[in-house]
């Protein structure tokens, strides 16, 4: 996973995370990169300063938060989620982000999200991961599918090779 800031032929600044360099590369050729201010699709880099790794044991080192469970899903290839939610205090219904709440730039991103899943994909609730096998298979149509699967059966799903994504589920825009 790599980390980009961005920025959109309006001069607005935003980050994305994507598999790698090319991923990016590609996404943004398609105008599949969208500024979350403003809609452009007219979206370059940005100057960054390079990521450095710590040695493990070395004092100040950040340790990861443990992700939430999430809803999963079998989609064609598209652009990344951003970055994972963590769970802190806060009021009840309203998703929080690693640093306190959520920006509302990335709120509706994520439900926009949200939304695309729901209109183009398949809701399989708790049978997802024996959805996907099946799919893989060849003994059930190939198409997007989304819901619910435990940590474990989401990486076993992996190790056999089937692409999952796990996407941060937040209220509807319109709920």
């Amino acid at each position: 996973m790599i980390h980009y800031q961005l920025r959109c032929d309006q001069d607005h600044s935003f980050d994305g995370w994507y598999k790698d360099s090319a991923a990016f590369e590609k996404l943004a050729a398609a105008h599949l990169v969208e500024c979350p201010v403003c809609g452009s699709d007219s979206v370059t880099r940005a100057l960054m300063a390079p990521a450095i790794a710590r040695t493990p044991g070395v004092k100040g080192r950040a340790e990861a938060a443990p992700l939430p469970p999430a809803e999963s899903a079998l989609v064609p290839p598209q652009p990344p989620a951003p970055a994972p939610l963590t769970a802190q205090a806060g009021p009840p219904g309203v998703p929080q982000a690693a640093a306190g709440p959520m920006p509302a730039q990335v709120l509706a991103l994520l439900q926009k999200m949200r939304a695309e899943v729901e209109r183009n994909c398949d809701y399989v609730g708790a049978d997802f991961a024996e959805e996907a096998r099946r799919m893989h298979r060849g003994e059930s149509e190939r198409r997007g599918i989304y819901g619910e699967t435990s940590e474990g059966d989401a990486e076993a799903l992996q190790d056999e090779g089937i692409e999952i994504a796990h996407l941060p589920w937040v209220p509807r825009a319109d709920g």
